[in-house]
């Protein structure tokens, strides 16, 4: 009988410090700088949905007793004090919030609680950096980040990275959008998008071009500046053409939907401004013969290309 008294009063006890804290919160919402209108709490965490094995931070204001870290379970249910399980996955953490709120009001827990849910860590949808970077890999996805934070954890772009980065959405992988940097600037706002939870980052790949033979520095050259490089360029990038180079023997040999395309260049035209400086395009080869090799022409096919298979390739400064 004396068991059955102390638990009373054990549990009259509770419920009076539960009001005591309602009340003291009540008191002192209208001096607190709330984040939303109606009681709905002081902000939230990061745009994705809730996900099973989440962490979810809840904060009750003013009452302690209520407020603390919880584990999303498997089946996408949380444990609230008094209130017992409640679904939330799938939800926004504003949306988490206000339906916690209305559970504690719902249950005569609380009269008008402040309450704020931020989700700390996404345990199941990392973040997928792929492509071009130093370390590609899964990373997961804490709070609000944005693209070029994921490229830092990445370890950086490297000297192959085109300036083009491909950013799908899980909620919507028939959309994904296009972004630019250009390294050593500063991207711009809408370049530095927000990351959420389950997306994937693809950098890709630059264009690659090459110059072989009677050339200082033969090799192949990634086309940096949005991928435009002229035939003038990748000379310069090939510290120029040897005394003996057949300036105007060059070939420029393009790989098209129809084949193999060999285009004639006279190099000697375009240094005196009498030519066109064309435009090169990914996987070009430019071959500069030897002008005491009169059969270079005869064998352009057959040299060139296997010269450029092998070729170092540079990365420009």
């Amino acid at each position: 009988m004396m068991q059955s008294r102390t638990i009373g009063k054990l549990s009259l006890l509770f419920v009076l410090l539960v009001a005591l804290g309602a009340a003291r919160a009540q008191d002192r919402a209208s001096g607190a700088t709330a984040g939303a209108s109606g009681g709905t709490g002081f902000g939230s965490g990061a745009a994705g949905p809730i996900g099973a094995g989440d962490l979810i931070e809840m904060s009750v204001f003013d009452t302690p007793e209520l407020s603390g870290k919880l584990r999303v379970s498997n089946t996408g249910d949380i444990f609230l004090p008094l209130v017992g399980a409640l679904h939330v996955q799938g939800l926004k953490a504003e949306e988490a919030q206000t339906l916690i709120r209305q559970k504690f009001i719902d249950g005569g827990f609380l009269k008008d609680p402040q309450v704020t849910v931020f989700i700390s860590e996404y345990a199941t949808q990392g973040v997928s950096v792929v492509g071009e970077v130093h370390k590609p890999g899964v990373y997961p996805a804490f709070g609000s980040h944005r693209l070029l934070d994921y490229i830092s954890l990445a370890e950086g772009l490297t000297p192959l990275a085109g300036t083009t980065i491909t950013v799908t959405h899980l909620g919507h992988p028939d959309q994904p959008e296009h972004f630019r940097m250009v390294a050593g600037s500063a991207p711009s706002p809408e370049n530095n998008p927000e990351i959420l939870p389950g997306d994937t980052i693809f950098v890709e790949k630059t264009g690659l071009v090459y110059v072989v033979g009677d050339v200082v520095r033969p090799g192949g050259f990634p086309m940096d500046h949005d991928e435009h490089l002229t035939i003038l360029q990748l000379v310069a990038l090939a510290q120029g053409v040897n005394y003996t180079a057949a300036k105007s023997s060059v070939r420029l040999i393009r790989t098209t939907a129809a084949g193999r395309q060999e285009i004639p260049i006279d190099l000697k035209k375009i240094f005196a401004a009498k030519a066109e400086d064309l435009k090169l395009q990914d996987n070009d080869i430019l071959f500069v013969p030897n002008s005491l090799a009169r059969s270079a022409l005869k064998a352009v096919g057959s040299a060139a290309v296997p010269a450029a298979a092998t070729a170092t390739i540079y990365k420009v400064p």
